[in-house]
């Protein structure tokens, strides 16, 4: 199965290896349970501090029909050098200190209070991976949406037209994640994943200018994303939700649909695969499963988990990924 291709390390295998107490543990369970997407999203270190630099290639040798004694022409080839540079997310918790120390188990009490943190951290992590936008917002890593949203780019071939128009359109993601095709990184020197600081009691003044106790926690995630090559990405926009239901005869075929998604991208097998889409999306795929014609879905048990399988790729729900999309128009 290409699920299990792909050797470069996930943020679930980083954070598992790195406290033998079991707290990024923890943390990397939450981020999973609410962001399917980092159950397969690689991550490789900064080659380059906080950006890292990547060839892209932009073109192949095609190479000669020769004879004897007729020689053949040198090639090479065409490679483009792009830099990608890391976003800083940062958020803070501040709990009034005697709410802690009055409610018998202080330590459960805040960790039941940064859970909250951790999740809505999450959640903003997962927009940025399919959203996130440099051009529009220089804190931000760019994510997979600005670099599949023009019908006259160069990848515009890995860009299926869903058929919608207007502003109720979603999009389903194809991606074989490896760090040779598309991969996340961290700032070199540092760690992937959320890292969640405990900062101990401190003193916090209000606008009033009025003291009082607090327990601090701080939570950091330094991310960046680069695209070694587009060909292991597709995109299917332009899904109207509107019209959608669970029979293939109401609005968009969903199941065709993923079926020229797996034809379109080069190779399955080249990393670890997986679709991405929201709950919308998932839910009639897994009502399509007791339709018997429909061959390609499937659920299957993968480490203990029920998960929608499409031709024995996982099927991953991933809510940030919006209702509201623009229709991408000029697609065929």
């Amino acid at each position: 199965m290409s699920l299990l291709a792909a050797n470069t390390p996930t943020l679930l295998d980083y954070m598992k290896s790195l406290d033998p107490q079991g707290k990024p543990y923890m943390l990397a369970e939450l981020l999973s349970a609410t962001n399917e997407i980092l159950l397969d999203m690689p991550f490789v270190e900064a080659n380059n501090k906080m950006s890292h630099n990547v060839g892209v290639r932009t073109g192949l040798p095609g190479g000669y029909w020769r004879m004897y004694n007729l020689g053949v022409l040198p090639e090479k080839a065409d490679n483009v050098e792009l830099t990608e540079t890391c976003g800083m997310f940062e958020a803070r918790n501040r709990i009034d200190a005697r709410l802690v120390e009055r409610n018998g188990n202080g330590s459960a009490f805040r960790i039941s209070q940064d859970r909250a943190f951790i999740i809505g951290s999450n959640k903003t992590m997962a927009t940025s991976v399919f959203y996130g936008n440099q051009a529009t917002d220089r804190k931000q890593f760019t994510g997979l949406a600005p670099r599949f949203n023009d019908a006259t780019a160069q990848n515009a071939g890995n860009i299926i037209n869903g058929g919608g128009t207007g502003s109720t359109n979603t999009s389903i993601w194809l991606v074989v994640w490896d760090s040779e095709t598309v991969s996340g990184f961290y700032p070199e020197g540092s760690k992937a994943g959320l890292d969640h600081k405990d900062e101990g009691r401190g003193i916090l003044t209000d606008s009033q200018g009025r003291e009082h106790a607090v327990y601090r926690s701080c939570f950091q995630w330094d991310i960046g994303m680069y695209v070694k090559d587009w060909r292991y990405i597709v995109r299917c926009a332009n899904i109207d939700v509107t019209t959608l239901g669970k029979s293939r005869l109401t609005g968009a075929d969903i199941v065709d649909l993923m079926t020229q998604m797996l034809e379109r991208v080069e190779d399955t097998n080249m990393g670890r695969a997986a679709f991405y889409c929201n709950r919308t999306i998932r839910g009639i795929l897994r009502r399509q499963i007791s339709n018997t014609s429909n061959v390609n879905l499937s659920e299957s048990q993968v480490a203990g988990k029920r998960v929608v399988m499409f031709d024995d790729i996982p099927v991953r729900r991933c809510d940030a990924i919006v209702n509201t999309e623009e229709a991408i128009t000029g697609l065929s």
